[in-house]
């Protein structure tokens, strides 16, 4: 339930009860009549009309703010105003329906609707500012925690580009002099996945295409270090390119396969990148030739670590990266990313 239906349910059902309550102390006091019913019916009416009123003013002058004891004299006034105002309809309403002689008019009853309607009003109020006091809080915290998944977030994904860049100017590096019409389509295909990695996606995810394009320019790069040694292959659903993945997903693995699987092997080995459309979850899975093992620490190691890190802050417990050996002598990376509801 929205805040605004609960604001307005909370509105009826409060006033429809007082005025209920009301209406049938009266009835018990002094007997049925039409008439009684179509004042409370107005009061019922007009009270939750003055008390919107009011909020609307609470909201515009910020009363709630500032010291207690300023809070406390503005809601004390502004429930005495608003109590007067309902007091003065009762009455008005009574004129035009009771003879005026009736010991409803007398100062003592005067006094004591005029404090029944002041001292509604006064609670009113109070349940208000309490209630919105503790969504402001919630409001403040769940600012904060938004705050500082953004900062933790930044924070990782700055730590992918430095890695990234180092990898691919060593390879350049060696064709510059043996080669240097190949070296300027490697710097070419560097230049478009740095663009790729200053322009994404504010939101923090990328659709699952642009990320193929980017690993598509990066791999060009590697099969230049590895030769024949590295064969490619992809299997992608068609409809899998437009769901988001955090950005650099795809490179993190590959890098991981590369370093720790085929790059390990004198004969070299496939790669293979498939994604996948299940009903909760788009899967995106790397596989490579090699064996599982116990890698040493490095830079790719960091790098499966922060896009672990990247998917929980993203996604929860919902999303998931495993590492898991093969029959045949491969290696699959899986990451598990749950579909937009």
């Amino acid at each position: 339930m929205t805040k605004r239906k609960a604001y307005w349910t909370c509105q009826v059902l409060g006033w429809g009860a007082y005025s209920a309550v009301g209406l049938g102390i009266s009835a018990e006091h002094s007997g049925w009549a039409p008439s009684l019913a179509a004042s409370f019916f107005f009061y019922f009416l007009y009270s939750i009309g003055l008390t919107d009123l009011l909020r609307r003013e609470i909201r515009r002058r910020d009363w709630l703010s500032g010291p207690g004891w300023r809070v406390f004299i503005r809601m004390f006034l502004g429930a005495v105003a608003i109590g007067m105002i309902q007091a003065l309809l009762i009455f008005s309403i009574a004129l035009a329906t009771e003879d005026r002689h009736s010991e409803f008019f007398q100062p003592g009853s005067v006094l004591g609707v005029w404090l029944g309607t002041t001292y509604a009003t006064g609670a009113w109020i109070g349940l208000y500012a309490r209630i919105t006091g503790r969504w402001r809080q919630q409001e403040r915290e769940t600012r904060l925690q938004l705050a500082l998944r953004e900062a933790e977030l930044r924070a990782l994904e700055a730590q992918i580009n430095p890695h990234f860049l180092f990898n691919c100017l060593n390879s350049i590096r060696a064709l510059v002099v043996e080669n240097p019409t190949l070296a300027q389509d490697m710097i070419t295909r560097l230049a478009n996945i740095l663009r790729y990695t200053l322009h994404r996606d504010l939101s923090h995810t990328v659709p699952l295409a642009s990320e193929l394009e980017a690993v598509s320019d990066y791999l060009a790069l590697e099969s230049v270090r590895f030769e024949d040694r590295l064969r490619v292959r992809f299997n992608i659903d068609s409809e899998a390119g437009k769901l988001a993945v955090p950005p650099m997903l795809l490179q993190t693995l590959v890098e991981n396969a590369l370093k720790h699987g085929i790059a390990t092997l004198p004969q070299g080995g496939e790669l293979l990148i498939s994604a996948a459309i299940e009903p909760a979850a788009l899967v995106v899975e790397v596989v490579n030739t090699g064996l599982l093992g116990e890698s040493q620490p490095g830079p790719t190691q960091l790098g499966l670590g922060n896009l672990r890190e990247r998917l929980r802050i993203l996604y929860g417990d919902r999303a998931s990266l495993q590492l898991n050996a093969r029959d045949g002598g491969r290696v699959a990376a899986t990451v598990l990313i749950p579909k937009p509801i």
